[in-house]
């Protein structure tokens, strides 16, 4: 059913369209609370409350009612709170059902408008904030005023709208200025937030108080402007039928209609109008059907009656389209064809739209529930109390449940969970303050939507009471002040004052109020502490006042000076002022006295005198002696007691020099010094020496050391044989250095060379012992005349010197010895000052000659396989051991060697081969073997000479496909003594036979050749490669392959898969090997195996486990096993032995571990 409408309120404020359902509770009337403080303290503060019914305006320039079908009444309604949606050009009423009755709720809105109130010519702001931590732009926003007029168009110098956007927190901020208000401006405002498909909306209300009715409705309200516009019609114009305008119009002609006649609810209406029937039909089962429209006051009575033309027709209520069912609140009536339902006790949630349904037929009607203000029926009243007391303001308004509302009392939302607390019992409200202070004195207000009520609070303070008044103290310095009063009323706060500044609270200092106790509590009183102390109660002009007196003993601060053991020490010949604090109140009298017996010293003194301040004494020596040295005595005296100390004064000097030093030991170019120390040392201990030397018949001294010496003993160095020198010292203090000592008695350098070193036997025989050394390793200037050897039998002392005359070879042989007898051998240097020490053998000699079996030491790079290029130069040197001088000969694979082809040279110790010029003939095994009497020991060289490969036999075109060509070939003839690396693939176009590299380093003998240009016709060839290069010839192919065009047939051979599985094969053995002892050592071999075999190691046939001196690794077939500092324990038989699916092998080798040796 169409609404009605009336242009007639422009203050009005609109309500829902869509009433809540009718089972909720009716919202409790909204009352709100305002406390005003004094006038003096007043503040400037916009206050925002619910608005209250604002009165129909009676002077408005045009009205329009709207003929309701079937009824000539105009039933007038109050303008409703619909979500308005605007309609473009050409949008008929059949389409309104598509757009969205409600928008999708969000949370937007992190603030939201608050309706607010202002008067006429103020200012005011709404503020809307939007949480932008989950967006990813800007939200967009929009003002309207009413339901359908955009602000963003009448921003100027009454509107302004502001978008601020803070970082730190991500919060969108969006206001609207509202600026010297109109009384127009008043009306319901709303705020919708739309970001992608979220959407959010908040309405609120304005308020304009203080004001006027005013022709000119300003640029906020635009049915204002209407208004004016139709102002000089008003008196002509008769009422317009508005649904016949609408019905009879064109759908995009709505706007145009609603602008010209005002029409706020446009959407609404043409609802309603898609709804009426576009004929009128006679409504066969209603003889009298209900109303357009009923009003009805909250928590009244109301009936809808219809009449029914067949009272056995079956009728149904509906509301909003749900039916209804009697209950209490509905009550339905029979009385004849009349069908009546009763509701009770109507509510907001009444507010809706009802339907009855007969049979086929349906009639509907809108039922509209006005609220009644709420009135104070009992205003609060005016109170006058003290400090501390509780107040309790009481009102009563005309309807239960009503709700304080404080949302803009700033003051009472600062203390409502404190000491204000507001409650509600029925129809009466209750504002208590449990503790009140001179702060809550002022005018308190309560305001409902019907009324106002204030009353004046005044609080003042009660009559202060001394209990207890400040007593005067007397203190000593460093013991507690603790003042104590006693007032009323007991939770007055106070200030504590002294000599008028005010005392704060410190670490020192605590200020305690409990209850009607005031106490200052000072926990270490000082001088400054003492004078006059105020308390001043808050609020009062009375005050409490004592005062303190600080006394203090005499006392010595000989601990501020930081004299170590109170002990002054000066330099002889200096001026001294020794100054010492002192304390005491009032200032003490002092007394300086020295030693056991009393002597005084006044300032009338000449070199001595002493003087006294208030806070420290001096004593002053001008030119300080040795005499004034001692203990000094300081006395202070003053009433509050007596208090001494003792100083000490050292006076130091330069120390006495040192007597003559002495020189009881002379070497080659050194000596040694020794002294006694001075007799004094001038009253500072002995830092060190200095020493100086001089030649004999010079009269220049030398420092010797820069660096004090602590001890009383040197060693000069450095000085010439054969000059006579002469040393004296210097003592020196922390005060200087001494006078120089008498100089010593002159001496002269002269030394014997050092001992031999390195003292060996070389050789022994039945019959002779030969020895070897190296010359000593000091020689003096005298130089080195020659050696002289001795000897004597073991266990005797008898030395016997070998050699009449000296020798001055490092090597002698002693001759004459009897077989089987053991001798000791000592060398000495002898020099014209002399035989040096002797160096001694460790252990005595057997004159026997020893038979040492032969033993070949194989260099480590020999040890495998000694690989050369043809033409290279082949030399070779295999050091041995053995005596008496071993015997060597050399096999090459079995047979002898001919000296022409291979030269060979024996020494004592080593054996060497050579070829000037190798040839691949001279690869082969070379058999050493060395021989000492019974004794053999062998050895084998593999040398491998090795050449150039020769070029592969035979290469052959397999297939030719595509752009590709398969090749295979067979290894060359010819691996030039060296496995074969790999191949290199050139082709050639036949055309121009200019050959081009297609692939190096290639493995394997067969291989394709791809992306040949078609068309052209190749020829290949492959080169072979070993460690010394590439084939000096190339296979070329026979024949020539041509590349043909696509789409020719070509066979496919087939290709059996090449079996490579094989059992474990050693390609390369261990070989023997000789170790030192403490140095690694590694053991390698290859294996050829597919599948990959397992590798276990063994020492003497014993598998090696879990043992940390040995390491296992296996890389591409190489096996290795490293000893860690190896010892001649770990010699021995070595076994590697590898095992797969297919079988096992092993191979073996001897490990060998020598001593190292020793010099």
């Amino acid at each position: 059913m169409p609404e009605p409408t009336k242009k007639d309120e422009p203050n009005g404020q609109p309500e829902e369209s869509v009433a809540p359902e009718s089972s909720g509770a009716p919202p409790p009337p909204e009352i709100s609370l305002e406390v005003s403080p004094p006038p003096d303290d007043a503040k400037p503060a916009a206050t925002t409350s619910s608005p209250t019914p604002q009165p129909e305006d009676a002077s408005s320039t045009k009205k329009l009612s709207v003929e309701l079908p079937n009824d000539s009444v105009p039933v007038p309604a109050m303008g409703r709170k619909d979500s308005v949606w605007s309609l473009g050009e050409g949008q008929a009423p059949d389409e309104l059902d598509k757009l969205v009755d409600n928008p999708p709720l969000s949370t937007l809105l992190i603030e939201r408008p608050l309706s607010g109130a202002v008067t006429v010519g103020g200012d005011i702001t709404f503020v809307a904030k939007v949480e932008a931590k989950d967006l990813l732009r800007k939200p967009t926003i929009k003002w309207f005023k009413g339901k359908w007029m955009d602000l963003a168009s009448k921003t100027g110098k009454h509107l302004q709208l502001k978008e601020t956007f803070d970082r730190l927190t991500k919060v969108h901020t969006f206001e609207m200025h509202i600026i010297k208000a109109k009384d127009n401006y008043a009306g319901n405002y709303r705020c919708e937030v739309n970001y992608k498909d979220k959407f959010d909306s908040c309405s609120f209300d304005l308020e304009v108080k203080g004001f006027e009715r005013q022709e000119d409705a300003g640029e906020l309200d635009f049915s204002g402007l209407l208004k004016h516009r139709e102002h000089k019609q008003q008196d002509d114009t008769p009422e317009v039928d508005v649904w016949e305008i609408l019905k009879n119009a064109r759908p995009d002609q709505y706007e145009k209609i609603a602008f010209m006649y005002g029409i706020t609810d446009l959407r609404g209406l043409l609802k309603r109008l898609k709804k009426m029937p576009k004929e009128e039909k006679k409504l066969e089962a209603f003889a009298k059907k209900l109303d357009p429209a009923y009003q009805v006051d909250k928590g009244g009575k109301i009936r809808l009656v219809v009449d029914l033309a067949d009272p056995t027709i079956e009728l149904k209520w509906y509301k909003n389209g749900q039916e209804i069912r009697p209950s209490p609140k509905y009550i339905f009536e029979h009385k004849g064809t009349q069908r009546i339902m009763v509701i009770n006790n109507c509510s907001a949630n009444d507010d809706a739209a009802y339907s009855v349904v007969a049979g086929d037929e349906k009639c509907s009607t809108e039922l509209f529930v006005k609220e009644l203000p709420v009135k104070i029926v009992k205003g609060i009243e005016p109170v006058k109390t003290t400090v501390n007391e509780r107040i309790e303001l009481e009102c009563e308004v005309s309807e239960e449940g009503a709700q304080i509302l404080n949302d803009h009392d700033q003051r009472l939302y600062k203390w409502v969970r404190s000491r204000y607390r507001v409650k509600c019992e029925g129809t009466k409200h209750f504002l208590v303050i449990d503790d009140a202070s001179r702060d809550d004195t002022g005018t308190y207000s309560i305001m409902a939507s019907g009324g106002t009520s204030e009353a004046h609070i005044q609080v003042d303070l009660k009559p202060l009471k001394v209990y207890q008044d400040l007593q005067d103290m007397t203190v000593l310095l460093g013991q507690p002040i603790k003042l104590h009063c006693e007032i009323y009323p007991g939770n007055v706060p106070g200030r504590w004052y002294r000599n008028g500044q005010l005392i704060q609270p410190s670490d020192r200092l605590n200020i305690i109020h409990r209850n009607k106790v005031h106490r200052l509590e000072i926990a270490a009183s000082s001088l400054h502490d003492a004078g006059d102390y105020t308390f001043v109660p808050e609020g009062y002009s009375q005050s409490l006042s004592a005062k303190i007196h600080i006394i203090d003993p005499p006392r010595v601060l000989l601990d501020s000076l930081n004299f170590p053991d109170n002990t002054v020490t000066v330099v002889a010949g200096n001026k001294l002022r020794l100054e010492i604090p002192i304390s005491g109140e009032p200032a003490p009298r002092v007394v300086w006295m020295k030693g056991e017996r009393v002597r005084t010293f006044d300032s009338s003194g000449h070199r001595v005198h002493a003087e006294t301040y208030s806070d420290h004494t001096s004593l002053t020596i001008e030119v300080t002696e040795r005499e004034d040295t001692g203990n000094y005595k300081i006395v202070l005296q003053n009433e509050a007691g007596e208090a001494t100390a003792s100083v000490k004064i050292k006076v130091v000097d330069i120390p006495d020099p040192p007597e003559a030093p002495l020189v009881p030991v002379v070497g080659g170019d050194w000596c040694s010094m020794t002294w006694e120390p001075p007799k004094y040392d001038g009253g500072s201990p002995i830092l060190g020496y200095y020493i100086e030397r001089k030649k004999k018949q010079s009269s220049r001294w030398m420092r010797l050391n820069f660096d004090l010496i602590k001890e009383t003993t040197f060693e000069p160095k450095k000085m010439i044989e054969g000059v006579p020198y002469e040393v004296r010292i210097f003592a020196v203090n922390a005060i200087g250095v001494s006078k120089p000592s008498e100089p010593s008695k002159a001496f002269t350098p002269l030394a014997v060379t050092s001992e031999p070193t390195m003292l060996v036997v070389d050789d022994v025989t039945d019959t002779t012992v030969t020895v070897k050394w190296r010359p000593p390793e000091t020689i003096g200037a005298a130089g080195l005349d020659g050696y002289l050897v001795e000897y004597c039998v073991e266990g005797t002392n008898d030395w016997v010197i070998s050699n009449k005359e000296l020798t001055e070879k490092t090597r002698y042989t002693i001759t004459g010895l009897s077989p089987g007898c053991k001798i000791l051998v000592r060398v000495k240097a002898v020099n014209a000052a002399g035989a040096s020490a002797p160096r001694t053998l460790q252990h005595a000699i057997l004159v026997k000659e020893v038979v040492e079996p032969p033993k070949i030491r194989v260099p480590r790079h020999l040890k495998q396989t000694y690989t050369r290029k043809v033409g290279e130069t082949v030399n070779l040197v295999v050091p041995f051991m053995g005596k008496p001088r071993p015997k060597v000969t050399w096999l090459k694979d079995g047979n002898p060697i001919e000296p022409s082809q291979v030269s060979i040279r024996n020494t004592d110790c080593d054996s060497i081969i050579f070829i000037r010029k190798a040839e691949r003939s001279h690869s082969g095994k070379y058999d050493m073997t060395v021989q000492v009497e019974n004794h053999v020991d062998t050895a084998i060289l593999d040398i491998q000479i090795v050449d150039l490969p020769g070029p592969p036999q035979c290469v052959n075109i397999e297939d030719v496909w595509g752009g590709n060509v398969a090749l295979v070939w067979t290894p060359p003839k010819d691996n030039g003594n060296a496995p074969i690396t790999g191949y290199t693939i050139q082709k050639a176009d036949k055309k121009t036979m200019e050959w081009f590299t297609c692939i190096e380093h290639y493995h394997r003998n067969c291989i394709t050749i791809t992306e040949l240009v078609v068309g052209n016709e190749y020829f290949f060839r492959i080169f072979s490669e070993n460690m010394c290069g590439l084939s000096e010839t190339a296979t070329q192919t026979k024949k020539s392959a041509l590349i043909v065009k696509e789409g020719l047939q070509m066979k496919t051979q087939e290709y059996n898969d090449h079996d490579f599985k094989e059992a474990p094969k050693f390609t390369q053995p261990l070989i023997n090997t000789f170790a030192v002892a403490g140095y690694n050592t590694t053991l390698n071999c290859s294996v050829r195996a597919n599948p990959r075999p397992k590798v276990i190691w063994m020492k003497n046939k014993i598998t090696i486990i879990d043992d940390p001196r040995y390491r296992m690794f296996s890389s591409q077939g190489v096996c290795t096993l490293e000893i860690r500092k190896p010892s001649p324990y770990d010699g021995g038989m070595y076994t590697c032995k590898a095992i797969n699916e297919l079988g096992e092998a092993q191979v073996d080798c001897k490990l060998e571990v020598k001593g190292q040796c020793r010099p």
